[in-house]
């Protein structure tokens, strides 16, 4: 976010209102923009081409073919940089084309200011941006295009003709850097865009000014470091907190003083503490767990024979530590500290080590050293399991997920968006803030187009995405290959490619043991024949391989990262058996 020196307000000499917008987007941060093309936002492509010229603007116009990648892309980017990013589309056809992308961008946390165009209502002849072509300028108007995606937004605006447009961004972007950051939408009506403007000033989002982020109360943050310390068995939930970089070694520090157990939120999507840590327990239970502190996670465990006891002391610590944005919310909590998490855990650090005895840590040192040994076992038993499937025909999910975790390094970020049955997450060792993210929402296709964006911020990393072909598919990953070929932002995805839908298959079995459609062979949870992931790679300019024998993973996965750093992007599809059928 860009520092503001003073209040007097920004200067802009300009052409248009959507030379404003531009204008004011780039004070307040954004130096990319994912633009799928529309006749009513083609001010971006001339604002940006003429600002670039004369006064060496430094904001990308990222071109993306398909609205679904590009807001995923735009969300990738944000993860990566910690930056504001935006979007731009064409009016509620555009809008609607963002897709389930919506979703995930409203349960992500991060900064996105999403836009589109409105149609024009003025008449024929009567202003520049008017009613002038074919008649699908008035087939595009709705009563209220902002409804399509309101309930996902934090703040939502039609851009008017009374309105001063710098200052409407800048309010945008205020409201979608401020914490809990997330998503706002602001549609342009093509005739307000073109509206001449020789001169205007309007405040920068940081004028208008981002709240600092709220420290925990004294009195709270005393009381949970008491209970910790006096814990016979402490566990520590995490899930978003390593949004932000700076609380991972944070938090390091924290639980290495406590000896404190740390496991994964039943939804979580940044690396919020090393995975190779010998305190990090992955999805253990906390049914044995005293005292139970949930950091910044929204589901923080799955209701019944993991969940923590009914005498179990539970404190929940976040931003919103009330989850405001689900409407039915059971889990229960002793105490709830609204507070970032950064702040949190440094308070409650300083809080524990003014407390601490060396009785204290002589305890604390013991059980640090059990868990240990807990953490070792957890990941040797994966390690069994997934070496003893090396031979298995067709290939074992296990051994696919081993032969990943051992061709990535510290200088590769993994975008992971597999399903459980993969074994992926219990066999990684990603310790790098920032390294790995999994889908922060529910909606399938997430991962080819956040890589991409991942890619743009982090142009030195190794970017790579692991996905089921279901989720593949939903992603138009065609496009974010393109689009990746296009930017010079090579990405390589590892697709695991069973040729079926876990939901259709081993959730249909699950519910319906006996049921008729387990009989008539899972209808609807398969699709066979398959695409061929390669040579659709190829066709959008990409590496594409697929791989048959185990042994040979290995060797494409190094292939496929010697086309990243040709620039090139990569797909290699590894044949797996399909789920409950044998091929």
């Amino acid at each position: 976010m860009l520092e503001s020196k003073s209040l007097r307000w920004h200067q802009c000499s300009a052409r248009d209102a959507g030379e404003v917008v531009v204008a004011a987007m780039a004070a307040g941060g954004v130096d990319h923009l994912f633009f799928t093309s529309g006749s009513d936002i083609v001010f971006y492509q001339e604002a940006i081409a003429k600002l670039q010229l004369e006064q060496g603007l430094s904001m990308r116009l990222v071109t993306v073919p398909h609205e679904h990648v590009s807001l995923n892309a735009a969300l990738g980017y944000a993860a990566v940089s910690g930056k504001p990013t935006a979007t731009a589309v064409h009016v509620d056809v555009g809008t609607q084309h963002y897709g389930a992308a919506v979703h995930t961008a409203f349960r992500s946390g991060l900064p996105v200011l999403v836009t589109a165009g409105a149609p024009p209502t003025a008449p024929t002849g009567t202003m520049r941006g008017g009613r002038d072509e074919g008649g699908h300028l008035w087939l595009q108007q709705t009563f209220d295009q902002n409804s399509i995606v309101r309930q996902y937004m934090k703040w939502d605006h039609r851009l008017e003709f009374q309105d001063n447009p710098g200052l409407t961004v800048s309010r945008a972007l205020q409201v979608a850097l401020t914490e809990p950051r997330g998503p706002v939408y602001l549609s342009i009506p093509r005739e307000v865009a073109f509206r001449s403007i020789e001169r205007t000033t309007f405040p920068t989002a940081a004028q208008l000014g981002i709240p600092r982020p709220p420290a925990p109360d004294p009195d709270g943050i005393r009381e949970l470091a008491k209970r910790l310390i006096d814990a016979r068995n402490p566990h520590l939930i995490v899930s978003h907190s390593g949004r932000d970089p700076a609380a991972v070694p944070a938090l390091v520090s924290l639980c290495e003083l406590l000896g404190l157990a740390v496991v994964d939120a039943a939804s979580r999507a940044y690396l919020s503490f090393p995975m190779d840590h010998a305190l990090y327990l992955g999805d253990a239970s906390l049914a044995e767990a005293d005292v139970v502190v949930a950091l910044d996670a929204a589901v923080p465990w799955i209701p019944g024979g993991k969940q923590p006891g009914v005498d179990t002391y539970v404190c929940v610590i976040g931003i919103d530590p009330i989850a405001l944005n689900i409407p039915t919310y059971e889990f229960t909590a002793h105490m709830r500290l609204a507070a970032t998490p950064l702040l949190a855990i440094e308070a409650l650090r300083s809080a524990v080590g003014a407390m601490l005895s060396d009785a204290d840590r002589r305890r604390i040192a013991g059980r640090a050293s059990r868990l240990a040994a807990v953490s070792s076992d957890r990941r040797q038993s994966a390690e069994r399991e997934a070496s003893a499937a090396v031979s298995t025909a067709p290939i074992d999910p296990r051994w696919l997920s081993h032969e990943i975790s051992r061709n990535l390094d510290d200088n590769c970020i993994l975008f992971d968006e597999t399903t459980p049955g993969a074994a992926l997450k219990p066999l990684l060792r990603c310790s790098r803030p920032g390294s790995y993210f999994a889908n922060p929402g529910s909606s399938g296709g997430w991962s080819p187009g956040a890589a991409f964006g991942a890619k743009l911020a982090a142009p030195d990393r190794d970017v790579i995405a692991a996905t089921g072909d279901g989720f593949y598919m939903f992603g138009a990953a065609g496009i974010a290959l393109w689009a990746a070929a296009r930017h010079s932002a090579p990405i390589m995805v590892v697709v695991y490619q069973n040729r079926s839908y876990s939901t259709g298959t081993v959730r249909l079995a699950q519910t319906y043991p006996d049921g008729y459609a387990l009989r008539g062979q899972c209808e609807g949870g398969y699709f066979d024949p398959p695409i061929d992931f390669a040579k659709e790679a190829e066709a959008a300019g990409a590496y594409g391989e697929n791989v048959r024998d185990p042994m040979e993973i290995s060797a494409a996965l190094a292939r496929g990262r010697e086309q990243l750093r040709q620039g090139r992007p990569a797909v290699i599809a590894v044949w797996l058996a399909r789920l409950l059928c044998s091929d």
